[in-house]
């Protein structure tokens, strides 16, 4: 390897693999962060354009039903020990 070859990014030979499974967590952190600042007043709900307010809603639908999902999972699990 020369000196100017860079070593391979973790994740695979581009490092695509080690951006993807970070954009997970930083679209999390985005919409949380979204979340605060509307709660505190600093911006509204409104204020976004109306294609990413569809977007923030069908994200905020899926968390819900994905978090009822886990917790009837939950309340059932004690009665398979």
């Amino acid at each position: 390897m020369s000196q100017n070859t860079p070593p391979p990014a973790p994740g695979g030979p581009n490092g695509h693999d080690a951006l993807a499974s970070s954009d997970a967590g930083l679209a999390r952190v985005t919409e949380d962060l979204i979340d605060i600042l509307i709660n505190r007043g600093v911006i509204q709900f409104t204020d976004f354009p109306p294609a990413a307010q569809a977007k923030l809603l069908e994200r905020r639908q899926t968390r819900a039903a994905l978090s009822k999902r886990l917790q009837l999972l939950d309340d059932g699990d004690a009665g398979l020990i």
